[in-house]
């Protein structure tokens, strides 16, 4: 959506505030011996307590609140009571919903515990990765160009990205144009960011595979390559300058 007016700016900093207090209380609250239902059962109680609604729920019915991916998982895990936590563990979270017709997304992976499968460092390279892309976010800059930053950023710190998932349009429903903001440089893709806009930036970063294949649940995916993979995720609106950073207290930066 493109913001023309202080109501709907403040429409998308509620549903903002929404998802990202959420998954900022699923961070907190995720420790081992815990299931994943637990956590997104947790997770649907914040959103429900601000009147927000799921997105994945609402959108495409997907069964739960939140998208919970555990280790070789890449994203849109579904939460189960079968699937315990344990310490180590990369544990990537997704969390959108809509809020009185406005629309937000946001996610990022951690670590459960101590990092005793050292996943850590691949954590911190999606995030200063995510936080370099959007700093560079202004109205006129190519989309494609974003991309490149992103795979040059994975690549000097010896990761991959994955081609097939990217970053989107956000606002009046969970994916808008632009449709593809993908974490590489599509050279077909000429179109630039608006000023005005709300996006969704996230990076797909990873160890060994360049591509997300779907499990036989349907939703799940994991890589074509196996490995892990990182996923930091903020909803923004474009400027002239700094962007609009709506999901931020999430504290996934912190």
């Amino acid at each position: 959506m493109s913001i023309t007016t202080e109501a709907e700016l403040a429409g998308m900093k509620k549903a903002s505030e929404a998802v990202a207090f959420t998954l900022k209380e699923m961070r907190k609250f995720a420790k081992a011996g815990m299931s994943t239902k637990e956590l997104d059962e947790y997770g649907g109680q914040i959103l429900k307590s601000f009147g927000a609604k799921s997105a994945p729920y609402e959108t495409y019915g997907f069964p739960g609140w939140t998208c919970i991916s555990v280790d070789n998982e890449f994203c849109h895990g579904i939460p189960s009571e079968k699937r315990i936590l344990q310490e180590g563990d990369l544990i990537n979270i997704d969390v959108s919903a809509e809020l009185n017709g406005f629309w937000s997304d946001n996610g990022g992976s951690f670590v459960i515990g101590e990092d005793i499968n050292e996943h850590q460092k691949l954590i911190e390279a999606s995030k200063q990765i995510l936080h370099k892309a959007i700093h560079n976010i202004k109205g006129g800059v190519r989309i494609s160009d974003i991309g490149f930053l992103i795979e040059t950023e994975a690549k000097k710190k010896g990761y991959k990205v994955i081609k097939n998932l990217t970053g989107h349009g956000v606002g009046r429903s969970l994916h808008e144009a632009p449709h593809e903001i993908a974490n590489y440089r599509d050279r077909f893709n000429v179109t630039r960011f608006k000023k005005n806009s709300v996006v969704a930036i996230e990076t797909f970063i990873s160890t060994t595979s360049t591509y997300a294949e779907t499990m036989k649940d349907g939703w799940t995916m994991v890589g074509n390559k196996g490995g892990f993979m990182a996923q930091h995720e903020h909803t923004i609106v474009v400027t002239e300058g700094k962007p609009i950073i709506l999901t931020e207290m999430n504290e996934i930066w912190n």
